[in-house]
């Protein structure tokens, strides 16, 4: 030490430190000073690995015209941890020009995944070097890459946003924990109430000898679906292999866990929902990753659960919105589980207590079994439906005097001497549309099946899907040629059932606050659709208002939604034999309302697959929805290379998104005028339509990053399998 800086070691006069103290007090300052953690920012002039010194990275850019695999140098002091799998942080668009002792250098730092490791470089410039490793831990596998790859190609989008909604973000605690052991496989169980259904207890027992059967499951009424679906997972685990369950929302995933939980006991799956925090996921996905436990139950992301030696994915309900992700590009749960299925050779299990077209179309193709009850089973297990139709509504004075139906009222009047009564209202929001007058068929399209719309009151009538006026339409069901609106009035007749049961509790369960459970005890609880409440003991009765809202939306799956919906929240009541009832507001005769009486979602589901088979719509074809500013939609369209099977339908107006957090899905941004296009293919002309597209969109991209904005390049929005037509 110099004297500049203090004392000297042997300066002990004079009021000094002892030589020994003072060594003492150099040693624990230097243990206390913060080191300064090297972040090297270029590895300028560092030696390379001696094997394998190139690294292939994806970047975390989203954006198609980047949609590739980038090679860095490897540096010799991140050779043990740089492995595939890893996350990285990289030196991203530095330039040809800024190169230094021959390595790029510059460019912001961006994350990304190490894919593979490579002898050499099929770039011939030189390489920027990995800037850091974030973390040792390997959270990206060959397996999920692939995955990832066919969901993006599908999908028309890029491989790095695909990969943001499989791999949770990290969280450095959750990582530092050591990994356990595996649980021994569970003994195989017993079948239960899968005896209710044709050729179930064979299902469980196919699965627990290793075997991989697919099938479309129409679950009975009644709360036994979570416990079932345990008894498929602990079969699969009985098998020595994995099980993936995912569900639409928290809800039924909670019920799902508690049966997996008094069947499997603790710890032997993991619940991945997004509620349940960063820590919690991030510690649950790694131990699906890292082996220690083979059962996993959660909602939309959990579909990319990296479960080991997969034997069985199950959907439940996959007719509900919230199985199609928000964020590019957009995939669907039924169809990247399709997909896990058919790659990973595994079974299959698609459940619900309605039918989809898409779960109908893969039974009629034979890539599926049907899983079902018999009519014995399902008259024993089903509540009393009865309707109430417009012509009932006109006879009925109580229903013009109090917007409530006599038979409505009695229904409510006797369920609650026995317990609480269930009261469906349409979801807010739902936009009236046009029906016949006399028949109260939707007005549809001649060319394309469309609904039809005025704009203005006394304007020509327009398709809202292909955009072709009508200027002489005629009900193709009964020959009217007068029409009618459909008007939504949920608000009103929930207050009017307040006020004629003014002594009983009334709960609600919507938007604002979703209810779980609610008592046995005799109460009102009025729910939108999807946000009912499972009752103790089940409810007495329910009533299932205002029909028209759901059945007049301007979609192809109008009446698929409403009779899932309906048969949603029938399913809560108790069965006929302990006097359950269920009053539909809707007029008898339609198809919808008359698979709820006979409790037939599958025939109404068939129904449905022979009518767009004839319309040659989804899910016969293929179809994408392309939209923007009508500028850039003409010319994205112009220079994409459709396929020459292509039918494009459009363009027509997209309706203008209300401010605020509720915004309909595929809306235009607020205060912009954008149009839309409806592209469809035949069936093996998919993978053709997604690349075309993507092809398009990766060029404009490419146009729009060269630094000045060049005409047509604003924003386009490409959703393939659009879930909403309408």
């Amino acid at each position: 030490m110099s004297r500049e800086n203090g004392p000297g070691v042997g300066e002990g006069a004079g009021g000094g430190v002892p030589e020994g103290e003072q060594l003492a007090l150099i040693r624990e300052s230097v243990r206390g000073a913060k080191v300064p953690r090297a972040k090297p920012r270029t590895w300028r002039g560092a030696a390379l690995a001696k094997q394998l010194p190139v690294a292939r990275v994806l970047v975390d850019k989203g954006v198609l015209h980047l949609d590739r695999y980038f090679d860095y140098a490897v540096p010799e002091e991140l050779d043990a941890v740089a492995q595939p799998g890893v996350r990285v942080r990289v030196r991203f668009g530095a330039g040809a020009r800024n190169v230094r002792e021959g390595r790029r250098e510059g460019g912001g730092l961006i994350d990304g995944f190490i894919v593979e490791r490579r002898a050499e470089s099929e770039y011939t410039g030189p390489l920027a070097a990995l800037a850091q490793v974030v973390s040792p831990e390997p959270v990206l596998d060959q397996g999920l890459l692939e995955l990832a790859r066919a969901v993006a190609d599908r999908y028309a989008g890029s491989l790095a946003d695909v990969l943001q909604l499989a791999v949770p973000p990290r969280h450095a605690r959750a990582e530092a924990k050591a990994a356990s052991a595996p649980a021994a496989p569970p003994p195989p169980p017993d079948a239960g109430t899968w005896r209710r259904y044709a050729h179930g207890a064979e299902f469980l027992g196919v699965l627990a000898s290793g075997g991989s059967p697919r099938a479309v499951w129409t679950a009975l009424p009644g709360p036994q679906w979570a416990e079932e679906i345990a008894r498929a997972v602990q079969a699969t685990l009985a098998s020595g292999r994995g099980a993936l369950v995912v569900v639409p929302t928290g809800r039924p995933a909670a019920r799902v866990d508690a049966a997996l939980t008094a069947l499997l006991g603790e710890g032997r799956h993991a619940l991945l929902t997004a509620d349940a925090g960063q820590e919690r996921r991030y510690r649950e996905w790694l131990s699906v990753r890292r082996g220690e436990v083979r059962a996993v139950v959660g909602t939309r992301a959990a579909m990319f659960a990296p479960v080991r030696d997969l034997g069985l994915v199950v959907i439940w309900d996959d007719g509900d919105s919230s199985h199609s992700d928000d964020h590019a590009p957009f995939p669907h749960v039924r169809e990247v589980l399709e997909l896990r299925a058919a790659r990973d050779k595994c079974g299959f299990l698609l459940g619900g207590w309605s039918c989809t077209v898409e779960a109908a179309q893969l039974v009629e193709s034979g890539w599926a079994a049907p899983l079902v009850a018999d009519r014995e089973q399902v008259r024993g297990a089903v509540p009393l439906v009865r309707t109430v139709g417009d012509g009932d509504l006109a006879r009925d004075e109580a229903a013009r005097a109090a917007r409530l139906p006599t038979l409505a009222w009695r229904a409510v009047r006797d369920g609650l001497k026995h317990g609480p009564v269930l009261v469906q209202v349409p979801r807010r929001g739902y936009v009236p549309r046009l029906a016949c007058e006399r028949c109260r068929e939707p007005a549809r399209c001649r060319r394309c099946a469309g609904p039809l719309e005025a704009q203005e009151s006394g304007s020509a009538l327009r398709c809202g899907w292909c955009g072709v006026p009508e200027a002489a339409w005629h009900c193709g069901s009964c020959g009217g040629f007068r029409l009618r609106a459909q008007v939504v009035g949920a608000r009103r007749t929930a207050e009017e059932l307040g006020r004629a049961f003014p002594a009983v509790p009334v709960r609600t369960s919507g938007r604002e606050q979703v209810l779980d459970t609610v008592p046995g005890a005799p109460a009102l609880v009025v729910s939108t659709p999807g946000a009912e409440p499972v009752a103790e003991g089940g409810y007495a009765a329910a009533l299932l208002l205002d029909g028209w809202a759901m059945l007049g939306r301007p979609d192809l799956r109008a009446g698929e939604d409403a009779l899932r919906r309906w048969i949603g929240a029938a399913a809560l009541v108790r069965p006929q034999g302990e006097g359950g009832t269920v009053v539909i507001v809707a007029e008898p005769t339609l198809r919808p309302v008359q698979a709820l009486v006979r409790w037939d979602p599958v025939g109404h589901a068939v129904r449905e697959l022979e009518e767009r088979a004839e319309l040659n719509f989804p899910p016969v074809s293929r179809m994408a929805a392309v939209s923007g500013p009508p500028e850039a939609l003409r010319g994205f369209l112009a220079g994409a290379e459709l396929p020459p099977d292509a039918v494009v339908l459009g363009p027509v107006p997209v309706q203008e998104a209300t401010p605020g957090p509720a915004r309909r899905p595929g809306a235009a941004p607020v205060g912009e005028r954008w149009e839309r296009v409806l592209i469809r293919v035949p069936p093996g002309s998919g993978a053709a339509l997604a690349s075309a597209l993507k092809s398009a969109q990766a060029a404009r991209m490419a146009r729009g990053a060269k630094g000045t904005k060049q005409p047509g390049t604003e924003p386009i929005r490409i959703r393939v399998d659009p879930p909403d037509i309408g």
